[in-house]
Parts: structure tokens; C-alpha cells; sequence
């Protein structure tokens, strides 16, 4: 039993929360995409965790977790991260990493802060971290893969090459700096293999294993759709696919496999960095979102930028990644607003729009079309059943749900595991219908 779990937003949905959850009934979760540009927070047993690279499901004793092959990956953050997390008394026996896996470099943060800076007001805002020039090695076919750290003559050899003949010369002679030390970088990353060995293995015949036994398998999707290289805010998106069909890229697991996709939307809309977003809120009540929201990046601690529920989003984040059941994040956060507003279309030059126009330009300048609906002015953080939410945050959520298309399984009240309203009955019930609903769509 495959469940996808992705973003149906830029990011920043509160996957973290619901990728826990789901975790719990979990005999394995893959990461399959993105690098650690990415972060989820989790707060467990009352403890607050964050993740960059390990799938979150590490925090169960029983549940494998794979670092899949669509994944770029810095070892030194890994190792980190991998220390982190044990000295929280969490073993990372159950971790495995694909030898797919690409690597980010040395020289990869290096380029990536310089090509942005060269953009000027232009820039894309990226992290730093590397990734875009990892994901662009790779489609070179010049990159680097976890399985290299296991073979120190292989890798010097290539080194000597990628090194050697492109990057130093195109650190020198475009952008005037030192180049890298061959040697050290070959001396680092021998003792990163060595350090990984016992993690770095082939996940194809373990996850398709797995599969075999009908095992329940968690796809754990970074980012959100809106940032998908191909169907996102182009340029203004990530390098690779935070959507259903890159988690099975990412993961080698067929389409046939799956039982359900499962997005993740915040009550609220939220980006990160540059790019167009139509609802967002560039005055007090904007503020006032953020504030309440704690809208700061896990991994940066960027200031989010905040607006209204996006339907028009929303209703192609569901076609374009087959989403059969919501989870609803962060409903709480808008506890003290009223009205409350929902974009249902976008107009263009006069004409209504369903989905966001692959132009920039045309969505930059388009018009949201708003509808109105009253707030609740009461705390709902304490709320764990359907019937006890204020009725007008119940129609908030069952009108979300008509534009969706697709049922709202779970609301989130807060960041707890327990603040956890489930809509139509618990985790068991949700495992029911997401067989009925995968076998009414074969």
C-alpha cells in the first residue's frame, strides 16, 4: 500500500506534522526528492524536531527510512543531522541511503551564491545550499553519486576530471576566485563514504521488496507543487519535482503502486522568496498573518510571505497530482480574522481564469476574485472533533473541500500531534477509504 504525501502549495504546508502522523502506521517512508534546502518540523511526545534529510518516520522504532535517489545530498549536513538525532536517544539504524542518491560538492554552494549574485534583480532567491547546480550536474552527467563515496579511486579520478577541467577553471576564469584543493576535497569525502558505508545501499530491490509484501509504504514529498520545476512559477520554482509523479521518479516505484495521494494546503496561502502569488497580503493584516503564524522558514528563517486561501492553486495542485483526500494545516491561525476571504479564479485581461497561467507575467498582473466568509473569534486550538468546531469554521473547511474536489481528511489545529482533528473518522478509517477510493478510480 503506497500513500503519496505532497504539497499542494509553494511550500511550507506543514507536511512536517502530517507526515508524522501518517508515519505512525508507516513500515517504511521515503524521502524522494530535494535536498536540504527543505525542512520539516515535527513536534513529537512534546519534543520539537527538525528534519533536512532523514524522513521523518525515523522517530518510529519500526519504520525503515529511505533517502531515495531523487534526493541531493550533502554529507557533511547529513551527518549532522544523523548526530542530532542521536544524541535525542532516536537510533538511525533503520536509515538507508540509495546509492543513486547525487551529491552536492564543494564548488555547488560556491556557484550557486555566485550565479545568483550575478542575476542582480533578477534573482531567483535561492538558499545557498547548492542544489540547483547539483541538479544541474546531474543532468550533465557530471555529478556525483553516494555510491562514489564507496570507491576513493573512482572518485579521485573523477574529481580530476569534473574538478580539474570544469569547475575550477570556471571558478577562476569567470568569477575571479580561488580555485579548489583537489586533494582535500578527495580526503573529505573518503571519509564521508566511510562514515556512510553502512548506510549507503541499491533501495530498488528493498523497496520493491517491500511492495512485494504489501507492506504500507509513505512518499514523502518535499516543497510544494507550485515550486515544480516543469509546472510551477518558472523560473521562480525549485530543481526538481515536488509533485506525485517526481516521488515515484525519485523513489522507483511504478504508478500502478499507488493507493492514494494525499496533499497537504495551509488554511492561508504562504511563499517563499520571489516569484507571483496572487493573494498575498503586503499591508498590517499580511503582518498580523505571519506573526500568528510564525511563518519563518525551518531551514532559513526567511520571513514568509502570507495571503488568502489560493483555490485557484488549490484546484491544480488536485488535478495535476491526482489528489483523492486533503490534510487542512493550520486552521487555527486565522482564529482572530473575520472576514475571511478565498480566491476562486484569477481575471485576465477580462477573462476568468480556473488554473494559474504559465506565464509569469500574466499572473503577476492578473486580478483574484474573492469571496467572503464570516470568522469564528474563538480559539479552536483545543477542538478535537468535527462537531465541536465553531460553525463557521466549519463551513470554511466544507466549502475549501467543494472547491477541492476531494474530501478534507484531516484538520490541523495546531502543531502538536495531538492537535489533530480527524474529519471522518481515525488513521484506520482513513486506510479504508483510501483502498475504496484508489479501486473506484481503476
Amino acid at each position: 500500500m503506497v500513500t503519496i504525501l505532497v504539497g499542494g502549495q509553494w511550500g511550507d504546508e506543514g507536511k512536517g506534522k502530517i507526515i508524522d502522523l501518517l508515519s505512525e502506521n508507516a513500515d517504511m517512508v521515503i524521502r524522494s526528492q530535494g535536498g536540504n534546502n527543505a525542512g520539516h518540523t515535527v513536534v513529537n511526545a512534546g519534543q520539537e524536531f527538525r528534519f533536512h534529510l532523514i524522513p521523518s518516520g525515523i522517530l518510529y522504532p519500526t519504520t525503515t527510512c529511505v533517502i531515495g535517489n531523487g534526493v541531493v545530498l550533502d554529507p557533511r549536513v547529513l551527518l549532522e543531522e544523523m548526530q542530532q538525532v542521536q544524541s535525542r536517544g532516536i537510533s538511525i539504524d533503520r536509515l538507508v541511503i540509495s546509492d543513486r542518491a547525487h551529491l552536492i560538492m564543494p564548488w555547488h554552494p560556491i556557484l550557486d551564491k555566485l550565479e545568483e549574485e550575478q542575476r542582480g534583480d533578477d534573482r531567483l532567491g535561492t538558499t545557498w545550499r547548492g542544489i540547483g547546480p547539483a541538479y544541474a550536474d546531474k543532468i550533465r552527467r557530471i555529478g556525483f553519486r553516494a555510491g562514489d563515496l564507496l570507491k576513493p579511486r573512482f572518485l579521485d579520478k573523477k574529481l580530476s576530471f569534473v574538478l580539474g577541467k570544469i569547475k575550477n577553471p570556471i571558478l577562476e576564469e569567470l568569477y575571479h576566485v580561488a580555485p579548489l584543493d583537489r586533494q582535500a576535497i578527495l580526503d573529505e569525502y573518503t571519509a564521508y563514504g566511510k562514515r556512510l558505508s553502512l548506510y549507503i545501499k541499491d533501495i530498488f530491490p528493498i523497496v520493491h521488496d517491500a511492495l512485494a509484501r504489501n507492506e504500507r509504504v509513505l512518499l514523502e514529498g518535499a516543497q510544494g507543487s507550485m515550486l515544480d520545476l516543469d509546472f510551477g512559477t518558472y523560473p521562480y520554482v525549485t530543481s526538481s519535482s515536488p509533485t506525485a509523479g517526481g516521488a515515484l521518479t525519485g523513489s522507483g516505484i511504478p504508478p500502478s503502486a499507488v493507493d492514494l495521494t494525499m496533499g497537504v494546503f495551509k488554511a492561508y496561502t504562504t511563499r517563499v522568496g520571489y516569484g507571483p502569488m496572487p493573494t498575498e497580503l503586503a499591508d498590517n493584516l499580511g503582518e498580523q498573518m505571519r506573526k500568528v503564524g510564525v511563518e519563518y522558514g525551518t531551514t532559513t528563517g526567511r520571513p514568509r510571505r502570507v495571503g488568502w486561501f489560493d483555490a485557484v492553486v488549490a484546484r491544480y495542485s488536485v488535478a495535476l497530482n491526482g489528489i483523492r483526500s486533503i490534510a487542512l494545516t493550520k486552521l487555527d491561525v486565522l482564529d482572530g480574522f473575520d472576514p475571511i476571504r478565498i480566491c476562486t479564479g484569477y481575471l485576465n485581461k477580462g477573462e476568468l481564469q480556473a488554473y494559474p497561467m504559465s506565464n509569469i507575467s500574466h499572473l503577476k498582473h492578473c486580478e483574484p476574485v474573492y469571496e467572503e466568509l464570516p470568522g469564528w473569534g474563538s480559539s479552536i486550538a483545543g477542538v478535537r472533533r468535527p462537531e465541536d468546531l465553531p460553525k463557521a469554521a466549519r463551513r470554511y473547511v466544507d466549502r475549501l473541500s467543494e472547491l477541492f474536489s476531494a474530501p478534507i481528511d484531516i484538520v490541523s489545529v495546531g502543531p502538536s500531534r495531538d492537535q489533530t482533528i480527524w474529519m471522518q473518522g481515525g488513521p484506520a478509517q482513513l486506510a479504508v477509504r483510501q483502498r475504496e477510493r484508489q479501486a473506484s478510480h481503476r
